[in-house]
């Protein structure tokens, strides 16, 4: 059974041109006879996605029934599968989706490190491609008050909970980050910035780099904690400028945020650096676009990890913000979320 999801608002808004120009003369070529039973999707709202993985896809999986999905809708569309997916454990016959990407969102994460991306095929290769891979995943837990910001931060909403643990969660499979890495996601996430597609986030960061005050770039402040092995350690730094986990190699395609990530291995890095100037902070991040350079930078922790914690110590919300997959969450004062690798096999990547 195959389903496309179309995101006309994802991106620079190309999905909707995409199937009419591309992906359905090409699959009517492939596929003479199947592609009229291939189930069209047009996102009309931010829910869209996940109302129909409740609806459709979760029971057709849980069914046993083999399910492609056609994803034109960037890196956000498999983030509400994941969530959906995982407010039901699974059946003795569940039968992993198998995921398509096509590189129709903002920046495309997922795509661009995975072997989706090793020709110039924009995806399309996987189409009768039969070999998948399944999707590397992390669960990210939060304090109480923790809220999802939905409506260029306009509104909030409870974040779902995970009734064996108790907590507020939100799962992943890009990055989840937290100082000047969520802020610039967070900054640039309005209608306005999103017209500039993927200079949106440079537009961002340097707004938040070079405040107009005049002033240093904000200092973030919190406890964070490292899981190897079992163990957590405490950072001694308190202070803090970007502080990001990954399980892909490039953020954007000429982004390699974790140089020593392969497509879809599993692995889980945290990228870090502390305190300093704006023109500092944009000659590290620019050394991520010279091939991943900045992991070799003397100012940069980066490690392979098992987890992360972070216990806020700021007092302004605007500080508090955690990026997961493009998806913003407040956390209240005094705070704190917790990252980890997720467990057991929810969706496939076409390859």
């Amino acid at each position: 059974e195959t389903h496309i999801i179309i995101s006309p608002g994802s991106g620079t808004k190309k999905a909707s041109l995409f199937y009419i120009s591309v992906l359905q003369p090409v699959l009517e070529t492939l596929f003479p006879k199947g592609h009229t039973n291939f189930l069209v999707h047009t996102t009309t709202s931010a829910t869209t996605v996940s109302e129909l993985s409740s609806d459709i896809f979760l029971p057709t999986a849980t069914a046993g029934i083999n399910l492609r999905i056609i994803l034109l809708t960037g890196d956000g569309g498999i983030l509400d599968i994941l969530n959906e997916f995982h407010t039901h454990p699974p059946s003795a016959s569940y039968a992993a989706p198998e995921l398509v990407l096509l590189p129709l969102g903002t920046a495309n994460a997922l795509f661009h490190s995975s072997n989706a991306a090793k020709d110039n095929t924009w995806g399309l290769r996987a189409l009768v491609s039969r070999t998948t891979k399944p999707l590397p995943t992390f669960t990210a837990s939060f304090s109480p008050g923790a809220r999802l910001l939905v409506d260029e931060a306009r509104k909030e909403n409870e974040l779902p909970l995970d009734p064996s643990t108790g907590h507020r969660v939100l799962h992943g499979a890009v990055v989840g980050s937290w100082a000047m890495h969520a802020a610039l996601v967070a900054d640039s996430d309005t209608s306005e910035y999103r017209k500039y597609g993927i200079d949106r986030f440079k537009m961002a960061a340097k707004h938040a780099l070079y405040p107009s005050t005049g002033d240093a770039p904000h200092v973030y402040k919190a406890g964070i904690s490292l899981l190897r092995n079992d163990t957590w350690a405490s950072l001694e730094e308190q202070e803090h400028m970007y502080v990001l986990l990954t399980l892909v190699s490039n953020l954007e395609q000429s982004f390699c945020v974790s140089p020593a990530t392969k497509p879809l291995d599993g692995s889980m890095h945290v990228v870090h650096f502390g305190p300093t100037a704006g023109d500092e902070a944009m000659r590290i991040m620019g050394l991520a676009y010279q091939g991943g350079k900045h992991v070799d930078d003397g100012a940069v922790r980066y490690e392979a990890v098992d987890g992360l914690r972070i216990v806020f110590k700021e007092d302004e919300d605007r500080w508090r913000r955690i990026c997961v997959d493009g998806k913003i969450v407040r956390v209240e004062r005094g705070g704190w979320v917790e990252f980890r690798k997720g467990e057991g096999r929810v969706v496939d990547v076409v390859v």
